[in-house]
């Protein structure tokens, strides 16, 4: 019997469940909602948020475990590595992967609760 390879996403914005985007992880296995460390930033980017290193807020979402497919599915989504680039965080599953936005000199309203889905910039 052969088991696929899966990967950890951390999701914080449309593709948490109820959000626009969340179809993609319809058939992945949510591990379970997640709070980071305050290192990052969240920002609005209109119709979904981008999260910045460098901040002091903690990020609210879900950790979801992949397939390959489904993850090249999110980086479509995501524009990686154009508009998104990726790094790894520690999770209670163990490592995932987290999108962070790149602003290319925007300036850009912070969400300052770092929970975009229950926020008024929604």
């Amino acid at each position: 019997m052969s088991r696929t390879l899966r990967e950890q996403v951390f999701v914080y914005g449309t593709l948490r469940r109820g959000g626009s985007n969340h179809r993609l992880l319809r058939d992945a296995r949510l591990l379970g909602a997640h709070r980071t460390d305050p290192v990052f930033a969240m920002l609005d980017v209109g119709p979904y948020p981008g999260v910045v290193n460098g901040g002091e807020t903690a990020i609210q979402g879900e950790v979801y475990a992949v397939t390959p497919a489904q993850f090249r599915e999110l980086d479509a989504l995501e524009d990686y590595p154009r508009t998104y680039t990726r790094q790894r965080i520690a999770t209670p599953w163990g490592e995932a992967w987290i999108y962070l936005y790149r602003p290319r000199g925007q300036r850009l309203p912070q969400v300052p609760t770092g929970d975009w889905f229950h926020s008024s910039r929604r």
